[in-house]
This record gives C-alpha cells, structure tokens and sequence, in this order.
C-alpha cells in the first residue's frame, strides 16, 4: 500500500476511534522479527514501547526495511512509516517530507506526545540509514 492510498483510506474513516482500529489492523499485518532480530543492535531509542527495524540487503539500489514492537498501535505505526520507505532508494527516503505526511493522516493531532516522539525516532533512523547508503 503506497502513501496517497493510505490517506485516502484514513480519510474515508469515519471518526479516530475507526482510524486506530484501522492502525492497529495494519500492524497485525506485519510479519514479526524473529528473536535473532530482536537485539541490542536494532532498537529504535526514543520510543516509548520496544520497537526494532531491520535494514535488510539493497535490491536495484533500494532500501528494505522490516520491523516490530511490543505494543499494537506502534506496530501499526510502524505499517504507516514502512509504507512510506520500504523499496525506496535513499534519495526517495531523504526527499519524502514525513512530517506532511502524518499531518495529512491526522497523526499530528492525535498522538500522545510520547508516541509522536516515537515515531519521529523511527523515521530519523531510517533517515540516518538512507544517509549512511
């Protein structure tokens, strides 16, 4: 699912409470880490849950990521912000203006601050990935 599908869906939903059920429905959908996975080495700190991303090997110059959390609505967070880099190359990645991105899903108004601080750490990582490339 691409970013301009997500938003319409986001924006089709009714109220926040059909909004975060549909989160939470995207983040059951990820494939979880395997423990090997979840180590010291792919924590995303800043986050108020445990959350780990995993850079996995450039196809045709573009960048794979996978990851996984301990809590629900940071799973689904984390389908969100896959969505919007995974198979990308670095100079999508570092182009892609997150921050419109989450305003236009309403994220911004709607995330305690611990979790939109948390979910500026996920893309920062993915950003410094992208940079590193």
């Amino acid at each position: 699912m691409d970013t301009e599908e997500l938003v319409e869906n986001f924006e089709f939903l009714g109220d926040w409470e059909e909004r975060y059920r549909y989160i939470i429905e995207l983040g059951k959908k990820l494939a979880p880490l395997e423990e090997n996975e979840r180590v010291e080495g792919n924590i995303v700190r800043g986050c108020q849950s445990q959350v780990w991303l995993v850079r996995d090997e450039d196809e045709a110059n573009k960048l794979r990521f996978r990851a996984d959390s301990d809590a629900f609505i940071v799973k689904g967070l984390l389908a969100l912000v896959l969505a919007a880099y995974d198979n990308r190359p670095s100079s999508d990645i570092l182009a892609f203006d997150a921050k419109d991105f989450f305003h236009r899903l309403g994220l911004d108004q709607h995330l305690s601050p611990s979790r939109a601080n948390g979910l500026h750490s996920i893309v920062q990582k993915i950003r410094a990935i992208a940079s590193e490339a």
